[in-house]
């Protein structure tokens, strides 16, 4: 008789993905894992290996579910600054209001945490940066084309540094950050390569 599932693994993975998410990879244990899912230890190795495997989806269906639909939004259309700004100002709403209010961006506390020692755990943090950075690239361009760039302004030079401002909000947004100082630092770093859309 084949092993037949009594759970959906897809609802099990965003369960552990909030988990991971919210309290790290060092502070979960593998019985925080099956008191989240009402999984035996066993179901959980079966379906998804041991933790670090586990760790490794979830983090994947975080870049997929949630970084990568707000790159595609940024990169898309040819709006330039105000697409840029637009993107800082939902980053800067999700991680200060709501449900994930001061859990940061998993993919940003993977940057801070340990478990960015792992080769394979480093390998997804390059893609999602690079992914990140070629998104703001792409709207940097198109703000190039509609003059909206101060003069001198490198494209690829400005896209590295919102980039990493990305990051600074995320992680800073986990510490508690007021979601106002944020933004007027992101209006700053607008300000210097262009006219900001926030001003």
């Amino acid at each position: 008789m084949p092993d037949i599932k009594h759970f959906d693994p897809d609802e099990t993975l965003d369960t552990v993905v909030r988990l991971f998410w919210r309290r790290g990879v060092a502070t979960t244990g593998v019985q925080d894992i099956v008191t989240a899912t009402g999984l035996n230890r066993s179901s959980l190795y079966a379906t998804f290996g041991g933790k670090q495997e586990l760790y490794l989806a979830a983090l994947h269906r975080y870049r997929e579910r949630r970084s990568r639909p707000m790159f595609r939004r940024l990169a898309e259309g040819d709006h330039g600054l105000p697409a840029v700004a637009e993107f800082f100002d939902s980053l800067i709403t999700v991680r200060c209001s709501g449900e994930y209010a001061r859990w940061g961006c998993m993919v940003a506390n993977a940057h801070a945490g340990a478990e960015n020692g792992d080769p394979d755990v480093r390998a997804v943090l390059d893609r999602h940066h690079q992914e990140l950075r070629d998104a703001l690239h792409t709207a940097l361009t198109a703000a190039e084309t509609r003059g909206q760039l101060a003069a001198g302004t490198d494209p690829e030079a400005a896209a590295d540094l919102l980039a990493l401002l990305a990051y600074g909000v995320n992680l800073r947004s986990r510490a508690g950050a007021d979601a106002q100082a944020l933004r007027r630092t992101v209006t700053a770093a607008l300000d210097s390569i262009g006219r900001s859309p926030l001003a």
